[in-house]
């Protein structure tokens, strides 16, 4: 699959995945589930795109791969990381999961430069098959290049039919005023930030009470960084309605294996089917019985004034 982004370009591998190469570097899709709450058990709910950079066939921390790029270049890297997550998330996810995928604001100098990523999203996302409901887009926690480009931006992917996340809230710019700016269907607490408050009482109280306000808007919200059972027990307390986490699953390289996690959702989806087909069978049921009961009435009447 010949493609190129800037410098860099995209191969595809025997097993069916998608590489980018960069320089020295081999860059991988990794995907790390997110699991939602539902009656009290936690079900396969999106998954999130993340890079995993290779140089001579061994890994290489992201941090120190991000580090070596140029200001100039990252545009294209975060373009070509984004290409990958979606091409193999495509392939080789769910067709049901949701997708989340980043977008940096500090990108978004003008008009121009949204328009092109919004070019290029929705043209990997058609080569990809996925719909457009299925990607989440992740505002991450950057400063943004123009508020008023970003949000312009951001309605623009609504209008696709995305939904729209703002990443990291707590941490550098994703804070209250972005969240009230953009309007997201979904935000991601950070996962430091919430560590800390997840350790005292005062804490818990004040993250329950923003799930709270979230929800009140019709905004869902998720905790990263969940690493323990404790803070995953804490955080079902606060409400949230998705969990992120080593404590639940640590990301895989694509094609990766989630077939437990796959099944259990599948699982899932039939009970609510059959629950939802058992429920409309019942109301028919009454129905015909009232029915019944009306047209008894009926005759009696009838015969009553004969």
């Amino acid at each position: 699959m010949p493609r190129s982004i800037g410098p860099g370009h995209i191969a595809r591998q025997d097993d069916g995945t998608v590489v980018g190469i960069w320089g020295g570097y081999t860059l991988k899709s990794a995907f790390q589930p997110i699991f939602a709450f539902r009656e009290g058990r936690l079900l396969l709910s999106a998954y999130e795109g993340l890079i995993r950079p290779f140089r001579n066939e061994q890994p290489v921390g992201p941090g120190v791969f991000f580090a070596s790029i140029p200001d100039i270049d990252r545009l294209q890297v975060e373009t070509l990381a984004r290409t990958l997550h979606l091409l193999n998330g495509g392939a080789n996810l769910s067709k049901t999961a949701s997708l989340f995928v980043n977008f940096d604001p500090s990108h978004f100098v003008d008009a121009a430069s949204a328009a092109s990523a919004l070019r290029d999203v929705q043209g990997v996302i058609k080569e990809a098959g996925i719909s457009a409901e299925r990607v989440v887009c992740e505002i991450t926690e950057q400063e943004t290049g123009s508020d008023e480009t970003l949000i312009r931006f951001v309605r623009a992917l609504k209008g696709y039919g995305h939904r729209v996340a703002v990443d990291d809230y707590g941490a550098d710019s994703s804070d209250l005023k972005r969240i009230e700016a953009l309007g997201p269907d979904i935000v991601k607490f950070d996962g430091a930030w919430t560590g800390r408050l997840l350790a005292s009482a005062p804490g818990i109280a004040m993250l329950t009470d923003m799930v709270r306000s979230f929800a009140q808007k019709g905004i869902r919200t998720v905790f990263e960084g969940i690493e323990t059972g404790q803070q995953l027990e804490l955080a079902e307390s606060c409400g949230v309605s998705m969990v992120q986490g080593f404590a639940l699953a640590r990301p895989q390289l694509a094609p990766g294996a989630f077939a437990e996690f796959e099944a259990a959702r599948e699982s899932e989806r039939r009970r609510v089917l059959a629950d939802a087909v058992e429920n409309l069978l019942q109301g028919k049921l009454e129905s015909t019985k009232l029915d019944a009961s009306a047209n008894r009435s009926g005759r009696t009447f009838g015969r009553r004034g004969t």
